[in-house]
């Protein structure tokens, strides 16, 4: 296992976090939970209807009293999480009869154990819409105080064990320059967080200082500008190419008075295509490890799978949601 790695787990092992996870009737999940309670990592809560969580066992090879189950439609706490979530979303038009239908849903009702405070965190995507998840994190849980918006993060772990921070890879398709400047704060902060090292923020572009004018590009310097403003005490810098924030050589030619010398380990990318395309290329051709998207902006801790992801991709999103989980108490 990478040290990096090997230390987020076991910096979350020591916090006895109970984690939810609503996907019981995928595999994944279950191998996924089983790992959780082997390594001590957390309290996993494996969510579904009962049959499909016991035929998803049974096909993993995974004892069902490895880990504890629920039901949502068995539980004693379905008035109450209805009732709860009537008040969130009664402005809306929803009545309390839909209320009681929608939370039999395990992922609203994963998110709602972490509301209530019955759970640390929630984990769900694996075979789940990235919309589904964040729609639902965002109307269950609420923005965060102090974040403008919910985006997310990709943490990437190279193959020489270095971690990097990619923002927005999975929620804001198309911010705008404000967005972009508090994608690019929230995602320095996660970084420090997360990895103990100081943020040294690239904000990306096809053009490095000026090489060249177009109002895509206007939108970056702003938004460097606005993040400045919002964050004085983070190294941050752009626009850059990718490889002027990331090669101190080309750095030194093409932007020499950066405070940025090719040393970046947070890079804010203009756009969802560029973040997305990105991480994935940089995890299939680089052969970098990429843990995400993990949520920033939510009030409490809740975050997406990709849906490639395997067990140990769950175990790993596991321990950073026990970690915000711990940050936002």
């Amino acid at each position: 296992m990478i040290p990096f790695i090997a230390d987020l787990r076991a910096r979350a092992a020591k916090l006895n976090t109970k984690i939810a996870l609503p996907e019981g009737h995928d595999v994944r999940t279950i191998r996924a939970a089983a790992e959780m309670v082997n390594t001590g990592l957390c309290r996993p809560v494996v969510l579904g209807k009962r049959g499909e969580v016991e035929a998803a066992a049974q096909e993993a090879g995974v004892p069902l009293a490895t880990f504890a189950t629920l039901d949502p439609s068995d539980s004693p706490n379905v008035q109450a999480y209805a009732q709860m979530w009537f008040q969130r979303r009664k402005h809306k038009g929803l009545t309390y009869e839909q209320a009681r239908e929608d939370v039999l849903d395990p992922l609203l009702w994963g998110d709602l154990m972490v509301l209530a405070g019955d759970a640390d965190g929630c984990v769900a995507g694996a075979d789940t819409s990235s919309a589904d998840v964040v729609r639902t994190a965002i109307q269950a849980l609420g923005v965060a105080e102090g974040s403008a918006l919910v985006s997310s993060l990709f943490l990437m772990v190279l193959p020489d064990g270095r971690p990097l921070t990619y923002a927005d890879c999975g929620v804001v398709p198309q911010p705008d320059a404000a967005q972009l400047a508090g994608i690019g704060v929230d995602a320095a902060r996660n970084h420090r967080f997360l990895t103990g090292q100081e943020p040294r923020v690239a904000f990306l572009s096809f053009s490095t200082k000026g090489s060249a004018d177009h109002p895509d590009v206007d939108k970056v310097r702003e938004a460097v500008s606005i993040a400045r403003g919002l964050a004085p005490d983070i190294a941050m810098d752009g626009e850059f190419q990718f490889d002027a924030a990331f090669v101190p050589s080309v750095a030194q030619r093409k932007a020499p008075d950066s405070s940025i010398q090719g040393d970046a380990n947070v890079f804010v990318f203009p756009d969802l295509d560029a973040g997305n395309i990105a991480y994935k290329i940089t995890q299939r051709l680089g052969g970098a490890e990429a843990f995400g998207p993990i949520l920033q902006g939510v009030a409490k801790a809740a975050n997406d799978l990709s849906r490639g992801a395997d067990a140990d991709d769950i175990v790993n999103v596991a321990a950073i949601t026990a970690l915000q989980a711990q940050s936002n108490q």
